[in-house]
């Protein structure tokens, strides 16, 4: 049995056998969420203070760290610096980390998200087109991932601007307990390699087309659409999604190269790290920011050459039933990459639009 096919079994495992989710734990998500804040940067200062006042993170669930804001990747000593700080500052009850800045988002050759998660480890890197070491909570039943994998899932706070971080927070605080009813947009494109998740749609389909909307599609733009809430493609560049209207709460994201490269071109940022192996296309791919901008509430890419594995992107499916249990967008995005060392998260980690409560818990059967 090969790696894609156990992948959708899992989509269906999960989606047979887990109930809904039901918003019963010791801790609120609020309460499991540390808030890491970047005390150099005024800018990372006032997303924090919004983020804390929007989601009420208490004070002890904020640690402040200093590093160059200017920097768009930390080196492994510095990192190991500003990590150590934080693993000492952490409650042993948070199970997950936001990160308050815009342009930092990478460590070596992982991803700053996968190296607060993990801690740094080039296990979770690969030079050239080869496996990297997979996620424990990869499609896992777990909500407590640092008790039951000692690792903390990990998202940015970033946008193009600082308005578009306040907005993304906006959507995905609104976007709590609403039970939308949005499609999923599943692009089958013309772009063979990039296109590689085009080989589960059909499953995801089967498998969760009565509880959400499906729309599998031949193309390559979606245009003109006013129910978006997940769309996930595979281009190096997705036309016309500003024409879209996104619901709150939504995912998106396309599979390509370096999607996950939020400030400088490929060619600035390969220069800056002389001893790397991997190669970069030498056309300009689009920014996961710009799903931002066009009002999605979250994205995922690549911060390194991760060739065209469907392990190291979100699987559809799998970010779908989790997300549509009732589990928060962190913890549905982060258990949909099998190896996310190479790819960076970017939204609201907290947005939940399908939380059920405990006296409308359901089963998916």
């Amino acid at each position: 049995m090969n790696y894609f096919f156990c992948v959708a079994l899992g989509l269906l495992l999960v989606t047979s056998s887990l109930p809904l989710m039901a918003d019963e734990q010791e801790y609120s998500l609020t309460e499991k969420l540390v808030l890491i804040v970047n005390g150099k940067d005024p800018e990372s200062k006032r997303i924090a203070d919004y983020y804390q006042q929007k989601r009420n993170i208490p004070d002890e669930n904020i640690i402040v760290v200093e590093f160059s804001p200017e920097l768009t990747q930390l080196n492994k000593t510095e990192f190991q610096r500003i990590y150590r700080q934080v693993i000492e500052s952490t409650p042993k009850h948070v199970q997950f980390y936001a990160l308050a800045w815009r342009k930092t988002f990478r460590v070596g050759c992982m991803s700053i998200t996968s190296a607060f998660a993990f801690g740094f480890d080039e296990k979770y890197c690969a030079n050239g087109c080869k496996p990297t070491e997979p996620s424990s909570y990869f499609n896992s039943e777990s909500r407590a991932p640092y008790d039951d994998f000692k690792l903390r899932p990990t998202m940015m706070l970033a946008g193009s601007s600082i308005e578009q971080v306040f907005a993304m927070i906006d959507r995905g605080v609104r976007s709590d307990g609403l039970h939308p009813d949005g499609t999923a947009y599943l692009l089958s494109t013309t772009d063979k390699d990039r296109n590689t998740r085009a080989q589960f749609y059909s499953q995801v389909i089967v498998a969760l087309g009565q509880y959400i909307k499906i729309q599998q599609m031949n193309a390559d733009k979606l245009e003109n659409k006013d129910d978006v809430m997940f769309y996930f493609t595979g281009l190096k560049y997705a036309e016309n999604i500003d024409t879209n209207q996104f619901m709150d709460g939504a995912m998106a994201d396309h599979l390509t190269s370096a999607g996950g490269i939020l400030t400088g071109s490929l060619k600035m940022n390969l220069l800056r790290w002389l001893d790397s192996t991997e190669v970069f296309p030498a056309s300009s791919q689009m920014s996961l920011l710009r799903w931002l901008d066009a009002g999605a509430t979250a994205s995922f890419g690549a911060v390194v050459e991760p060739c065209n594995f469907v392990n190291k992107f979100p699987h559809p499916g799998v970010a779908m039933a989790h997300y549509i249990r009732g589990e928060s967008l962190i913890e549905a995005y982060w258990k949909s990459v099998a190896w996310p060392g190479q790819g960076l998260f970017v939204g609201e980690p907290l947005a939940s639009p399908y939380v059920k409560s405990h006296t409308k818990q359901e089963e998916i059967q």
